[in-house]
């Protein structure tokens, strides 16, 4: 590459196929002008990479765009530095390839689409790259961000919030080394990279009296002027028990149950959009036993650095709540620190109807173009213990590699990754044993630390392995 530019222009220019950019520009020259300094480097635009490098007489920029874990395409550049409007042009000879690969890394197709691409790279107001491909628009409104402003803390520790000396932290880190290192023995290839998290207690602040969940239904059949008239008397009944338990700790034999019904009842008729429009208020309420927190701001900001670990590392990352799913689907789209899809948001479920479908089964309705999706108000089951695993086989489809949970409703999907797992496998359990900045629970922390030795799960002690659970402007009362 290194005299590979001034060989193009002059080839382009005797052939005549150069445009009238490359007839007009400046000379090429050896030593880059100092405007064009700003190109160099790495770039990001989502799941697509650009390298610009500067090779004497110009630019050669490698763009990698990945479409998946196992294609993607490339788009190589010879450009030179248009010194009359401050832009990257490239030769008349971009090359495009697609690669296809192999469940082991290595590639299985490489297909050449041309190599007679033309691209301009300008930089916007802002100092993002902007990549305009002249042959085929596969550029067109790409935005990239130089990688080190996407990212102020690269190359610093992505668990910074885990205790420096935490053996869990080195056990995650190890494990992450092993299976991303390609030729070696315990590799898994990025489509196998699949882990599961269980939300209350586990990403998310479990109980403050309650579930989320739980102080969602009395909120709803208590408190909201606009519904606790039309509460049905089992709804009533329901949510004084949740307030009973918050007040004296009692439990109550099948209340999981009976709040999933509820849940789906007092809802019934919301349309999606209604109802996590309601979710997003409640989340607004301040959260009763903390300063500086909301309902919605509980998370666990140690697990959100291990979720955006696991991502970084090509994971998918799905959440398997015993929570309904809409309700954490609802908290987890507005604001939440973490990105995670709504297709990788299962959790316990209700029936979803057509507004117009009344009391017509399903397999007898046709969705029509007036028909919004609504609460169907009955509860179809709660995702809990081997609910869990059913539901990973059923909505996921393979065994998934790294278990997180809180409580032995996780019991069984930590058993199944870890159980008969052709690749390496962990789960890793929370142990509730910080009281002093969390609603903590020191006898559930000791039984899960006994849980953990008998079956081999990794234990998490929210005290000793993390230097903070809400980040410093939240404080316990």
């Amino acid at each position: 590459m290194k005299k590979l530019l001034a060989a193009l222009l002059a080839l382009a220019l005797i052939l005549g196929t150069a445009s009238a950019a490359l007839a007009e520009a400046e000379p090429v020259t050896e030593e880059m002008p100092e405007e064009a300094a700003a190109y160099e480097g790495v770039w990001v635009c989502g799941r697509a990479t650009a390298e610009l490098i500067w090779e004497e007489e110009g630019f050669r920029v490698l763009i990698t765009w990945g479409s998946s874990a196992w294609e993607e395409s490339t788009w190589e550049y010879a450009c030179f530095y248009h010194e009359d409007d401050g832009t990257l042009v490239s030769m008349p000879f971009g090359l495009r390839t697609d690669y296809a690969y192999n469940e082991d890394g290595t590639v299985a197709s490489a297909d050449q689409k041309y190599d007679d691409g033309e691209a301009v790279f300008s930089l916007d107001a802002e100092g993002c790259l902007i990549w305009q491909d002249e042959k085929e628009n596969a550029g067109d409104g790409m935005r990239f961000e130089r990688a080190e402003a996407e990212n102020p803390e690269a190359g610093e520790d992505p668990l910074s919030l885990w205790t420096a000396d935490s053996p869990v932290k080195e056990m995650l880190v190890s494990y992450i080394d092993a299976i991303t290192r390609e030729g070696g023995e315990d590799y898994i290839p990025p489509k196998d990279r699949i882990a599961v998290f269980d939300f209350d207690g586990t990403l998310f602040c479990e109980t403050d009296p309650n579930y989320f969940d739980y102080m969602l239904l009395v909120h709803r059949v208590l408190e909201d002027p606009d519904y606790k008239d039309k509460a049905s008397d089992f709804e009533k009944v329901t949510a004084l028990k949740i307030a009973y338990q918050n007040e004296t700790g009692a439990s109550f034999s099948g209340l999981e149950v009976d709040h999933g019904k509820c849940i789906a009842s007092a809802f019934s008729g919301m349309t999606l959009e209604e109802f996590y429009d309601y979710v997003h208020e409640f989340k607004k309420l301040p959260m009763p036993s903390y300063e500086g927190m909301t309902r919605g701001g509980g998370f666990y900001l140690p697990m959100v650095q291990v979720v955006e670990y696991l991502q970084a590392n090509d994971f998918i990352v799905y959440i398997i709540s015993g929570t309904d799913r809409f309700i954490v689907r609802g908290i987890m789209n507005d604001g939440a620190p973490i990105s995670i899809p709504p297709r990788q948001i299962i959790g316990s479920d209700e029936t979803v109807v057509a507004s117009k479908q009344g009391d017509n089964d399903g397999l007898s309705y046709m969705f029509t173009e007036d028909d919004v999706l609504q609460l169907g108000g009955d509860f179809i089951i709660k995702n809990l213990k081997m609910n869990k695993v059913s539901v990973i086989m059923q909505e996921i489809g393979q065994q998934p590699v790294l278990s997180f949970g809180n409580s032995m409703g996780d019991s069984s999907m930590a058993e199944y990754v870890t159980c008969n797992n052709p690749n390496a496998s962990l789960a890793f359990m929370l142990c509730c044993d910080d009281l002093e900045r969390e609603n903590g629970n020191q006898k559930k922390a000791d039984q899960m630390y006994g849980y953990c030795e008998a079956y081999g799960w990794i234990p998490v002690s929210m005290k000793d392995d993390w230097t903070t659970i809400y980040g410093d402007g939240v404080v316990k009362k």
